[in-house]
């Protein structure tokens, strides 16, 4: 039952952990985590903000990989991360502090997590009798 937990609930409760007031708030989603100097003299500088996006890109390709399996796990699987992203969603329209760019980015990874899955298990369900 815990595999079929979708990974971006992680981004999902980390931003809503700072919406409570946790790591500075949605303020201290700005705050650097880190900044390189580059060759051609710019800097280049990531907050953490920027770095939870990326940890929900690196999940959604696990996630992916997940809707490789098949069976109960997969649909219980689909039907949760559904229901992320409609809590995503509802959070975005109705929660002052999650009108932001991070979360709007976090709802897309989401919403195309729920894409991917519908389209690899119709892939599955497609039987061609020639």
């Amino acid at each position: 039952m815990l595999a079929a937990i979708p990974l971006l609930i992680l981004p999902f409760a980390i931003y809503n952990l700072a919406m409570l007031g946790l790591f500075g708030g949605t303020a201290g989603l700005d705050a650097g985590v880190m900044s390189l100097s580059m060759l051609s003299g710019a800097t280049w500088a990531m907050s953490f903000g920027d770095l939870l996006i990326v940890v929900a890109l690196l999940l959604l390709f696990v996630e992916i990989l997940k809707a490789t399996r098949t069976g109960t796990r997969a649909l219980m699987d689909h039907l949760l991360s559904m229901v992320l992203f409609i809590a995503f969603l509802v959070e975005f329209l109705l929660v002052a502090p999650a009108a932001t760019q991070i979360f709007f980015i976090l709802m897309t990874i989401s919403f195309i997590d729920v894409i991917a899955v519908s389209m690899r298990s119709a892939g599955r369900d497609v039987s061609i009798g020639l």
